[in-house]
């Protein structure tokens, strides 16, 4: 219920970053101007008592987040891969909700995997280990089939989960309600709206339905992508609440000093996943929306492991060949094309003045070339592009959010591998080979080809259709209207018929050249 009792739960949150001593270690983190740390004491000290506890053997600000629930949890994951805007103690510190956060206990799972399975622990698995791995939404354990004695990962959901999932997600729809209505100037950033889609993909999260179904969709469009696996999903072996996969064994992708004694190569391994995201966004439009380092694994043979396909991003190929566009004029630095690819895509009002939103784009782009990545703060430039959108009018694009969320944690990951990384010169091949694909002859071939393809499908119909359109405007009986209507039909039909013939003739011709 989203009333006014959420002013007390958003109160715990502040009251309970003070009492961790999470506060502090956050405004410092995000260099919070004296104003906002002054309003951020005196909102969470009068109510220091309501704050949580939380765990003492923890970090401050990872303390406060795990105490406050699931939703703030997924929060700190995101910031845990990001040094650059949050720093490199406090990103260390969050790194640890990505997979090691307290476990539930074993009898807990196994009762669980009992009413999800119908049958007993001991009878579907020969072995069920303690938890291996711990995160917000569910834990892990090692297991042996009993049938065939192949190892096997079991995912377990939270017991309550759901529940209280829900409770952080009812006081985050309070809070953008009050954004809207005491900051009007927010609401172009449709803040419900990106409440609504974060409460979508995390839904599907809490569903290991949907999950296995992910990665056996993913596993499909990725079998080919060298260095890149996904595990196999045990499908009898799984339901809502329980989900197996083959057993994983690989270094985690955050463990650098691992990845080092193993002989793998990290600056190949950095380039590699941002290269695999932007070929997954671009080639397939289906990608791993949630690509942390808890999420990755290096195996044996230096191969990038994904696994945890409970948040998975989709977007059609028209916004895919704007995205490519956008991408492709900031590597070639033409700022205008930028610009012009934003209005066409109605992503900036029409009124505004294209040359001086190409200017600003120019100042967003030109600091990121030439520069050592190390020089480049993160943070500043999403503030300054910020500063932009807001002053363009732009409004928050809900189907581009998972896009851009994951852009940034990627960008985090292979940063950790190399710390040298520019994302702009690892990208330029993936994003010019899609272009070349996507716009071009060939690709105009492809688009006449199943636009005549689509219209063939109604052929039958149309001349149906035709004649009810025509019925429709003659309901006056006039004699006149009646002749029309009778020999108008067929020659929409046969007009109609000519039209999809010669589209489908300059499809296949484009396509043969």
């Amino acid at each position: 219920m989203r009333g006014p009792h959420n002013i007390i739960r958003l109160i715990r949150m502040g009251a309970t970053l003070e009492r961790t001593g999470g506060m502090n270690v956050v405004l410092d983190a995000f260099q919070a101007p004296a104003s906002l740390r002054i309003v951020a004491k005196l909102l969470g000290w009068p109510f220091k008592w309501l704050g949580l506890k939380g765990d003492p053997e923890m970090p401050s600000a990872v303390r406060a987040l795990v105490a406050l629930g699931p939703a703030y949890i997924k929060f700190g994951q995101v910031l845990s891969t990001r040094p650059d805007v949050v720093g490199d103690e406090l990103a260390i510190q969050l790194r640890v909700l990505q997979d090691k956060l307290p476990p539930f206990s074993i009898e807990q799972a196994k009762e669980m995997v009992r009413t999800e399975l119908g049958r007993p622990v001991e009878e579907v698995f020969s072995t069920f280990s303690e938890p291996v791995a711990a995160a917000s939404i569910a834990q892990v354990h090692k297991a042996h089939l009993a049938e065939t004695g192949e190892a096997v990962a079991v995912k377990v959901l939270r017991p309550g989960i759901e529940k209280r999932f829900g409770k952080d997600i009812d006081a985050f729809y309070f809070a953008a309600r009050m954004v809207e209505i005491f900051a009007p100037g927010a609401r172009r950033l449709r803040p419900r709206e990106v409440i609504e889609h974060f409460e979508g993909v995390v839904r599907g999260e809490l569903d290991f339905r949907l999950e296995s179904s992910a990665a056996g969709e993913f596993a499909a469009t990725t079998k080919t992508d060298q260095g890149f696996t996904v595990p196999q999903v045990k499908w009898e072996h799984s339901s809502r609440r329980v989900m197996t996969l083959g057993w994983v064994d690989g270094i985690p992708a955050g463990d650098v000093d691992a990845i080092d004694a193993a002989g793998h190569d990290r600056h190949a391994l950095g380039e590699r996943v941002l290269q695999l995201f932007l070929q997954h966004a671009l080639r397939d439009g289906y990608f791993h929306a949630d690509m942390h380092q808890g999420n990755l694994k290096i195996n044996a043979e230096g191969e990038i492991v994904a696994y945890d396909f409970g948040i998975m991003g989709r977007i059609d190929e028209y916004t895919r060949r704007v995205y490519a566009e956008i991408l492709f004029g900031f590597i070639r630095k033409d700022y205008r094309r930028v610009a012009e690819v934003h209005f066409e895509a109605g992503y900036v009002p029409a009124d505004r003045d294209i040359d001086e939103f190409a200017q600003a784009l120019r100042a967003v782009g030109e600091p990121i070339f030439g520069m050592d990545a190390t020089r480049i703060s993160m943070g500043r430039l999403l503030n300054y592009l910020f500063e932009v959108t807001e002053r363009f009018g732009m409004e928050t694009r809900t189907e581009l959010i998972l896009l851009q969320r994951t852009m940034v944690v990627v960008e985090g990951v292979a940063r950790t591998l190399n710390p040298h990384i520019n994302i702009w010169q690892v990208s330029q091949p993936i994003v010019e080979d899609y272009i070349k694909q996507s716009i071009g002859p060939k690709a105009l071939a492809r688009d006449l080809f199943k636009t005549a393809r689509v219209l063939a499908r109604f052929g039958p119909k149309l001349p149906q259709l035709a004649e009810a359109a025509l019925i429709a405007q003659t309901n006056s009986g006039s004699g006149e209207g009646e002749r029309k209507r009778t020999y108008l039909g067929p020659l929409l039909w046969a007009s109609t018929g000519g039209v999809i013939a010669l589209t489908a003739a300059a499809a296949m011709m484009a396509f043969l050249a």
